[in-house]
């Protein structure tokens, strides 16, 4: 069965894609669950501006990705934490931590989520963090970790 996918299907399909599938997988999960709707001549022309309103939005995401990557790629994040006499911290530094110095040191908003440590953060010192904002684009964050 043709249909006109309404959303993002993980590895399916993305919104607006006109694709052939099962038409048991069609009329048992796809459309009951309001992610696609049978394929018509007119419905088509619907997917061509839904693809078309995908890609502004993309181009938009990954301009406002891009130009928070220039801000933020050359700027050292400082973090306060409490440590030990040999620079071990009591606890550790989490994304959160780092989001929340990034938003108050750069004024960029940037989700947890979208931050990777390789490790915890857990001595004094300068660490980096990679922040993948965009499927296209990603950035480290260099992050000092100071005693209080």
């Amino acid at each position: 069965m043709k249909v006109v996918l309404r959303d993002d299907v993980g590895e399916v399909g993305k919104k607006g894609d006109v694709l052939n599938v099962s038409d048991g997988y069609a009329r048992n999960f796809l459309i009951p669950k309001g992610l696609a709707f049978k394929a018509t001549d007119g419905a088509e022309a619907q997917a061509v501006a839904m693809r078309r309103t995908r890609e502004l939005r993309n181009a938009q995401e990954k301009a406002e990705a891009e130009e928070m990557a220039t801000r933020l790629v050359d700027k050292v994040i400082r973090i306060g934490a409490k440590a030990g006499d040999e620079g071990r911290l009591f606890g550790s530094v989490t994304t959160t931590d780092i989001a929340t110095a990034v938003s108050e040191q750069a004024n960029v908003t940037i989700d947890r989520r979208k931050i990777d440590l390789a490790e915890a953060i857990k001595d004094l010192g300068t660490h980096t963090a990679t922040a993948k904002v965009h499927a296209e684009v990603q950035f480290p964050i260099t992050v000092e970790v100071v005693a209080v």
